[in-house]
């Protein structure tokens, strides 16, 4: 087995050990095999021998080896479970369930951090520190504090040496999503690697409290002047990567529909406030909350809605927010041709795509829900038929596109708590229209205009200065053609091994041959009146005939 990172294969060899065991202990054994990671690593068949969880459904099971294995792993059950097109919809569901929790640090594990991190004393930087947590995960932890200055405040730590774990952990996945693409062809459509590495860039932000303060006040900035939305501040004095320090939030759950009654807040009116503050963020803005969970989301006395937790948020580019008003303005409009032309624009069709049967599938998708009343319309039902069109024609979605349908979704069910009655098609459409509108705005089209007469501008006067270099390259010779032909290392393989084979097979000849003359010219040590050196190439050529037959008929290929 081939990795690729040699050193760091050989400092895991205990976590790649651990990882192996859990899987076979939850009944992936045949992954492992396949993947030859017994033979790699020196594991004794013994751990086959351990009875595996197969009682349960292969999805629990999943789910569990992912708890088991612990945070890097869990990410990557949250990040696959915002792919349904890509995995089943039983397993989807499991993965939603992953819950990233852990036992809370000791309380002086978790004063020696903050103190090593702001280089101070506790008592020196916070009036009062509780040391029990509100809440601990995998890769943090909150407490409650209270500044010298007597502001509430909660402070956010990261588990001490958390980062070496899940730099460990990154480079073992990318090891094994490495493998998964060499011996395991059916995955590649899955493109682990770049699963892999999503999950890398994503999970290195999240642990990087600086990253989640710019977050923060970005969200700030763009609702500075919307009294119904309250975001946090941040102390920086109190903040580094591993700590983070920012304005308590005293509110009630968003889901707590009985408590908002008690204060005397309006649920209804706050699924209102919380729609627009969604269609702001992802039809104007292109900047969202990710996570958006109702553990995330709070509402204080005053009725303002508070969310928490900026670690994980989307992003869209305004050629992504183009493409997405594009799409679904052709969906309004029930036409199909344009959904697919708008797929095509954005280069993510597969170049063997069949778009007469693309059109097909998505003009059914689009007339079974055409004359139903939006209120009726389940978000999370027409997102998992798109994604399920989007896997049968191998449609590369994209990562922000995927965050941002997830996010609706959880949105959309947060919403139909607070009010079931609430119509989150409707409302969001006007931000739709107004998104979709901006490409045709007078300053939009300025802009395209100047891109376009400075692209002109470009291949004009450097059109002639490569035109001659090209020319000049090509009078000396020096232009190459390079030709990729796919397939060709599986052949190169099976050429090697059937040369292998070929060459063994006239090494016996040559033995029998050998000692077939041995024993015509009769000379030597003679046992029973035959030479002895005849009779061993006899047997010595037997044995090795032996091995090529048994590897020939166990290949499956005579």
């Amino acid at each position: 087995m081939n990795l690729t990172s040699p050193g760091k294969t050989i400092r895991n060899l205990k976590r790649y050990r651990e990882i192996i065991s859990v899987l076979i202990k939850y009944g992936f054994g045949e992954v492992v095999a396949r993947l030859n990671l017994l033979t790699a690593y020196r594991i004794g068949r013994r751990v086959f021998r351990r009875e595996p969880h197969i009682q349960l459904s292969y999805a629990v099971r999943i789910r569990q080896a992912l708890e088991e294995l612990g945070p890097t792993f869990i990410k990557l059950g949250q990040v696959l479970s915002m792919r349904p097109f890509l995995i089943p919809s039983e397993l989807v569901i499991e993965l939603s369930k992953l819950q990233d929790q852990a036992a809370p640090l000791p309380p002086e594990v978790a004063i020696k951090a903050i103190e090593l991190n702001l280089g101070q004393k506790i008592e020196d930087t916070f009036r009062d520190f509780n040391p029990i947590p509100i809440a601990s995960a995998s890769l943090s932890q909150v407490h409650y504090a209270t500044l010298l200055d007597g502001t509430s405040v909660v402070i956010k730590i990261q588990r001490p040496g958390i980062k070496r774990v899940i730099d460990a952990d990154m480079a073992i996945l990318r090891d094994i999503a490495l493998l998964l693409e060499k011996h395991v062809p059916e995955s590649r459509q899955y493109e682990p690697v770049g699963l892999v590495d999503e999950l890398a860039k994503t999970t290195r932000r999240e642990i990087n409290f600086l990253y989640e303060g710019r977050n923060i006040e970005a969200f700030a900035r763009k609702f500075a002047d919307d009294p119904r939305i309250y975001i946090p501040r941040v102390f920086w004095s109190y903040t580094t990567r591993n700590v983070l320090t920012m304005d308590r939030i005293e509110g009630i759950k968003i889901s707590d529909i009985a408590a908002l009654k008690e204060a005397g807040i309006d649920p209804v009116e706050v699924c209102r406030n919380g729609g627009e503050m969604v269609f702001k963020m992802i039809f104007e803005d292109g900047f969202f909350h990710a996570d958006p969970h109702p553990g995330n989301l709070f509402v204080t006395a005053s009725g303002r809605i508070a969310p928490v937790d900026y670690g994980m948020v989307g992003i869209m580019s305004s050629t992504q927010m183009e493409q997405t008003a594009e799409l679904l303005s052709a969906i309004v409009n029930n036409d199909p041709k344009l959904v697919v032309y708008s797929f095509k624009k954005a280069g993510v069709l597969p170049e063997d795509i069949n778009e007469t049967a693309l059109e097909t599938d998505i003009n059914e998708l689009i007339t079974r829900y055409h004359r139903i009343p939006l209120a009726q319309i389940d978000m999370a039902t027409i997102s998992d038929e798109f994604f399920e069109i989007a896997h049968r024609h191998n449609i590369r979605v994209q990562s922000e596109f995927m965050v941002f349908g997830k996010a609706l979704v959880t949105y959309e069910e947060v919403a139909r708590q607070l009010d079931p009655e609430y119509d989150f098609i409707k409302s969001a459409e006007p931000y739709v229209r107004r998104m979709a509108m901006r490409r045709f705005s007078a300053k939009r089209l300025k802009r395209d205009a100047q891109i376009a007469i400075t692209e002109l501008h470009d291949f004009i006067t450097k059109f002639p200065e490569e035109l001659g270099e090209f020319t000049s390259k090509l009078n000396k010779g020096k232009i190459k053609v390079g030709l990729e032909v796919h397939g060709l290392d599986k052949l190169i393989l099976e050429l090697d091994k059937s040369s292998n084979r070929l060459s063994f097979a006239l090494i016996i000849a040559a033995i029998i041959v050998g000692s077939s003359m041995m024993m015509t010219l009769n000379v030597g040590l003679k046992i029973y009146g035959l030479p002895v050196l005849g009779l061993f190439g006899y047997l010595f050529a037997g044995f090795l005939g032996a091995g090529l037959a048994i590897s020939i008929l166990r290949s499956g290929k005579l």
